[in-house]
């Protein structure tokens, strides 16, 4: 899938990562464990992230339809197609780019500022960002973060940005650098490698 688009813009931001937001989930919405890219035109800097949280917060209009008891399916698609409060999105910092240098795996010289947009990785862009598996490690060590179930996720679906012939190749890779850093961990290690077997196997 491939879009330009923006589909979120940043509220808040860090240098370990930033919270977006977004009107309402829709299939080319960011979903948990996608790789996401805000431009930094000013900068010419695109700084890379991973998701690792979606919140849909309280809205005030919510609370009314709850509270009137009996909602027509008009109210709730209204409801949830024109949002008073934004879905807010989590992104862990995992690298960043200048103009047509390569991808530098770590956290961005600064953060994004408020209202920059966010947009999808294609397929393209998760090719070039997963030639170097340097941001396994991390994401492993993002202790704020669900890190493991973040990492499965982006793996099993960063493997499909691959033509099916390297996909194996791909996750295989993946599965040895991951057994390099997790080495003195083997039960996390077996639970992640399990997870993504059966992408391998595809």
């Amino acid at each position: 899938m491939t879009t330009t688009l923006p589909i979120g813009w940043v509220l808040r931001a860090s240098a370990i990562g930033f919270t977006v937001g977004c009107r309402i989930l829709q299939p080319d919405v960011p979903q948990f464990g996608d790789l996401v890219k805000v431009p930094l035109p000013d900068d010419e800097i695109n700084i890379f992230g991973l998701i690792y949280d979606v919140q849909i917060r309280d809205d005030p209009a919510v609370r009314q339809l709850i509270l009137a008891g009996e909602m027509e399916s008009e109210q709730i698609l209204d409801q949830r197609e024109n949002r008073l409060v934004p879905i807010e999105i989590g992104v862990l910092a995992v690298g960043y780019q200048r103009e047509k240098a390569d991808i530098t795996q770590g956290l961005s010289p600064r953060p994004p500022l408020s209202l920059d947009e966010l947009i999808l990785c294609d397929d393209d862009d998760i090719q070039a960002f997963t030639k170097n598996l340097d941001y396994l490690r991390l994401v492993l060590n993002a202790s704020q973060i669900p890190a493991d179930e973040a990492l499965i996720t982006n793996l099993r679906r960063s493997a499909k940005a691959y033509p099916p012939e390297t996909r194996r190749q791909f996750l295989l890779a993946a599965g040895r650098e991951l057994a390099r850093l997790l080495n003195s961990d083997l039960v996390r290690l077996d639970s992640i490698l399990r997870r993504i077997k059966p992408e391998i196997g595809d």
